[in-house]
């Protein structure tokens, strides 16, 4: 049996199959070494009775994980998984890299990240070249849906939204200013809690504000990630993974178009991709 697994902060993705055919299928809460340690990635792990269930039959997992960035990251999530999967052969790499597989498969080309965080690689067929991206919810990840919360709850404690989307706000979430503060400063997994706002956005994606959050947000992402990479990389087809591009993707659209460039694909759930690469 063969695990296929893609995993943002906020959600990990699981299949399991045998013999080429999915024999069970799971999410879970995200597991991101740079935030969950070893101790809560077990407790996530023994919370889902189909991964109890399979885990001695499991033979190899591959694993691609959000925050999975440096050599000792992946070593370490890897030896977490071995100490649950006990038979399993594990590989590790970071969701940037399963984002440009599931893209490009083996072809090269530039590869652009929007879900709960944001990043892009030019991938050369084989792997994300290195670059200076990835620098997380607080420094960066322009356009990702943790992005979306931080200027919708700006614009919220800023009294700045229109009336009508102050009140349905209040109405759907029921915070107030001491409350968010606490949560973002005070409590664990902030960027979590950044990312379980963007549904608003995508309930309410014809208000004019919205609209223009929205179209800001993406011209961020273009200026700081794909018009360098563009630069660098002018014949490359360019490619999207991620809830928030496959949600939000005519207003993605418009805004590559404004630059005179093409998406070839969006895609929204890596995960189908990947398996089918590592299970034919």
């Amino acid at each position: 049996m063969i695990a296929v697994v893609y995993s943002g902060s906020r959600t990990a993705f699981w299949k399991l199959t045998q013999n080429g055919k999915v024999v069970a299928h799971c999410n879970t809460t995200g597991i991101n070494p740079t935030f969950v340690d070893a101790k809560m990635i077990l407790q996530i792990l023994n919370k889902k009775v189909v991964l109890v269930n399979h885990a001695e039959n499991i033979k190899k997992i591959y694993f691609f994980a959000a925050g999975a960035s440096s050599a000792d990251r992946k070593d370490e999530l890897a030896n977490t998984l071995s100490s649950f999967f006990r038979y399993s052969k594990v590989f590790v790499e970071n969701d940037l890299f399963g984002a440009a597989k599931a893209a490009c498969y083996d072809q090269p080309g530039i590869v652009g990240m929007l879900g709960s965080g944001s990043n892009c690689a030019y991938f050369d067929g084989k792997k994300p070249v290195n670059n200076c991206f990835g620098l997380g919810y607080i420094l960066g990840d322009e356009g990702s849906s943790n992005y979306f919360g931080k200027v919708l709850l700006k614009s919220f404690l800023s009294e700045a939204l229109p009336e009508d989307l102050e009140s349905k706000f209040i109405r759907n979430f029921n915070l107030d200013r001491p409350q968010i503060l606490e949560r973002i400063y005070n409590k664990p997994q902030a960027n979590i809690f950044l990312t379980s706002f963007f549904d608003f956005f995508t309930q309410n994606i014809k208000h004019e504000y919205i609209l223009k959050l929205v179209d800001e947000g993406f011209e961020k992402y273009f200026q700081t990630y794909i018009l360098p990479m563009v630069a660098k990389h002018q014949e490359e087809d360019i490619h999207f993974v991620g809830k928030v591009a496959a949600e939000l993707e005519d207003q993605l659209q418009l805004v590559a178009e404004r630059h005179k460039l093409k998406i070839k694909t969006i895609i929204k759930e890596p995960i189908l991709n990947l398996l089918k690469h590592y299970t034919n």
